[in-house]
């Protein structure tokens, strides 16, 4: 960040300037003690500090300015560019003249000639002290070696030539006649001229019918000259002795006669030649003008066809003008609109500035993606965004891992947006609806220490992202997002890029583990890490109950999808409930059978009656896991349900699971005297000897019911119970003994 602020002149760069002594140096001297003024500081929304006067002092641009700088938009060298201007309208109507017209100037034309010389060998040196703007990035460059090499590639060799003085060296050279041929070097100067025009064309403070119409007169105007001065050179080259074969030399007009034509006078050679070239360009007049000899026919002939182009050229802009149809003029007109409406709701130099070079830089880097596509089919649009975008949002650290379904997706639905260096794209503080790629470019983020005590820098790249941690987590961004060069960036809309996370679940979880693997583990940064854990939560319960929607409508074509977009199928909702746990509620065995091949946990509860269902999760390694499974026995026995009571068998209960008073299911069925479910509970290993809290067995209960059926099936299973465990205890003894050692 550069600051300009007051600094006193030291001896030794006046001492410089004095050793100097050279009247070449004189503006840059004056220039040099201009930039030691006072110098105002302007800033807006934490921008780079320049000067309001636009040169930048000595080492203040840090270690690449040797010297000082001279801005562009500086006062004096506006002045200085503006006297040059007039130069240059001078050089460039007066070379063709002095070419044609003259074999050495005359001594006032040669001072006047050294002067304008002297003026753009000045301004050559100044070059190479003026700040450019450079096209990609859209920064000031102030590096003295980078201006110079820019200088040096483009236009120095042709600027440095045409100062140089050919009428001079052309009397020097013993009037040898190619060399005159090099004064047409200065034709390189019209240059300016046509920068100047585009510079009023973008002034919305001129009007541009007035400006388009003075660009064409002039075009036409400097088309003309030019040509009378070739008509004219050509007839020259001919020896004196042959002036009666040129256009001039016979030419006739009334009782006046042009032979002997180098010895009329200037103005009538020059008005003559002109005109000639004026009828000839409009194909109208006498005739009493035409080519005569072959030299003069060949250039009449690339003349007239050149002219036809040339023609085309001012009918095809008189027509833009009248049709309002041109670049130009409807840039024009949007600014002035957009001036229009900000004057009138006041909305402050600084955004008017804002607005003003957006709409420019929208002008001159042509059309967006958006403009230029509006016309082509959705289908062509889409494989046009994807070949543009997809290589940049692949390389995104944020999406890293994610599907290529989604990143094609993702392609569809960004929008390119370019940036001026210094714009605020996200402010601190704020909530932010859209989320940012950075496609090309360089960003700043701005925060501030620990303590509050300063800012701190962060650059930020290409493949940069921008807000995602306020979009994904809706908390205001924690830091201000500025840019540094001109960037291209790729937004998306928020509800856009949620949508698509709600419809690709896996995508969605591999992007929040990203954003908090992504970041420093600060105190601030572990706080927001709570929050994203927060969201992340809130995001699989949203996930498990659309899951849980989808199975309770048996909808299994909706299950398919959320499980093939990465939803996880033992995701659970707020009740604890998986996929699974609905599918054996509602019965639906298809959708069992679907999540038990997709991993689902398979030792889910089975109490609403769906027997084809419990069999599957059975048959898949399922295990009934009931709280109190004793109570729920011997609640089926008590209440004669013997369906239920087989099937909690079936599946693997254990038939001595006891109640709340230590009793089995056997001791309920044997005082209610339930032949029935004692003969099932026996057959499913129920103990007959096993005592209650007041120390009676089954059996017991029997014998004070009075079913003899049933005591006698209890007695028959005590005794071959009793006769199997002692075989078990004796086998258990024998292998103790084996391994006793003998006494000794």
């Amino acid at each position: 960040m550069e600051r300009v602020g007051r600094r006193d002149r030291k001896p030794e760069d006046e001492e410089e300037f004095e050793a100097e002594g050279s009247k070449s140096l004189f503006c840059l001297k004056f220039l040099w003690n201009y930039s030691n003024v006072d110098q105002s500081i302007s800033t807006r929304s934490g921008n780079s500090s320049s000067s309001s006067r636009g040169i930048i002092p000595r080492n203040g641009g840090g270690s690449h300015n040797h010297g000082f700088v001279i801005r562009p938009d500086n006062r004096l060298y506006q002045l200085w560019a503006h006297f040059i201007l007039v130069w240059a309208v001078y050089s460039s109507f007066f070379t063709p003249l002095e070419f044609a017209f003259f074999r050495g100037l005359p001594e006032n034309l040669f001072l006047l000639d050294i002067a304008g010389q002297f003026a753009f060998l000045i301004d050559i040196v100044i070059r190479f002290f003026v700040a450019y703007r450079d096209a990609h990035s859209h920064c000031m460059v102030k590096d003295h070696n980078l201006i110079a090499i820019r200088y040096l590639k483009s236009r120095f060799i042709v600027d440095l030539l045409g100062c140089l003085p050919w009428d001079y060296i052309y009397k020097a050279s013993g009037k040898e006649e190619p060399v005159r041929y090099f004064l047409w070097i200065r034709l390189s100067r019209a240059l300016r001229v046509t920068e100047f025009f585009e510079k009023m064309e973008k002034d919305i403070r001129i009007n541009y019918l007035f400006t388009r119409i003075i660009k064409l007169f002039v075009v036409e105007l400097y088309c003309t000259h030019t040509a009378a001065c070739i008509f004219y050179y050509i007839a020259t080259t001919l020896p004196p002795s042959k002036e009666g074969y040129t256009w001039i030399g016979s030419l006739k007009m009334g009782d006046y006669s042009y032979a002997h034509f180098r010895d009329i006078d200037l103005w009538t050679r020059y008005i003559t030649s002109l005109y000639f070239a004026v009828v000839t360009m409009a194909t109208v007049g006498y005739g009493e003008i035409h080519a005569v000899n072959t030299r003069e026919m060949i250039f009449v002939m690339l003349y007239v066809s050149f002219d036809m182009l040339l023609g085309a050229y001012l009918l095809g802009n008189m027509t833009a003008l009248i049709v309002k149809g041109s670049k130009t003029e409807k840039f024009r007109d949007t600014m002035g609109d957009l001036i229009k409406y900000m004057n009138r709701n006041k909305l402050g130099r600084d955004i008017k500035r804002d607005v003003e070079r957006h709409i420019r830089l929208k002008y001159e880097r042509g059309f967006t993606e958006a403009s230029a596509l509006q016309d082509i089919p959705i289908s062509i649009r889409n494989k046009v965004s994807q070949k543009l975008y997809e290589p940049c949002i692949r390389k995104v650290p944020l999406l890293k891992g994610c599907s290529d379904e989604f990143i094609n997706q993702m392609t569809l639905c960004v929008h390119e947006e370019s940036f001026l260096p210094g714009e605020v794209i996200l402010e601190e503080g704020k909530i932010v609806d859209q989320l940012y790629f950075v496609s090309h470019g360089k960003l700043e983020e701005v925060g501030r220490y620990e303590g509050g005590k300063g800012d701190s820098f962060m650059s930020l790249e290409t493949h940069s992202s921008l807000g995602e941690v306020s979009i994904l987590c809706n908390i205001p961004i924690p830091n201000t997002i500025r840019v540094v060069e001109l960037c291209r960036l790729l937004r998306i809309d928020k509800q856009v890029f949620l949508s698509l996370l709600d419809i690709y679940f896996l995508d969605g979880r591999i992007i929040m583990n990203n954003l908090t693997e992504g970041k420093s583990s600060t105190i601030d940064q572990i706080i927001r890490e709570s929050k994203i854990i927060l969201h992340i939560a809130k995001h699989e319960s949203e996930l498990a109950m659309k899951l849980n929607c989808a199975v309770h409508d048996g909808d299994l074509h909706r299950l398919q999808s959320f499980i093939g977009a990465g939803a996880n199928p033992n995701a659970t909702d707020y009740n604890g409930r998986s996929p699974l746990h609905v599918a054996a509620w509602k019965g639906y065995e298809d959708i069992t059978l679907f999540l038990i091949e997709k991993g689902a946990d398979i030792n889910a509860k089975v109490r609403n009656g769906h027997e084809e269902v419990a069999s599957l999760l059975a048959n898949a390694g399922a295990s009934l896991l009931l709280d109190n499974i004793g109570n729920r026995l011997c609640e089926a026995v008590a209440n004669g349900d013997l369906e239920l009571l087989r099937r909690l068998l079936s599946f693997g209960t254990n038939p001595n699971s006891k109640n709340y008073d230590l009793r089995t299911p056997l001791h309920v069925a044997a005082s209610e005297g339930l032949y029935p479910a004692s003969v099932l509970l026996l057959g499913a290993g129920a103990s007959v000897i096993a005592v209650d809290r007041w120390g009676k067995t089954p059996l017991d209960e029997a014998r004070l019911g009075g079913n003899k059926s049933l005591i006698s099936l209890l007695e028959d299973a005590k005794r071959s119970q009793l006769s199997e465990f002692s075989e078990s205890f004796q086998r258990k003894q024998g292998k103790l003994s084996c391994f006793k050692k003998p006494a000794a």
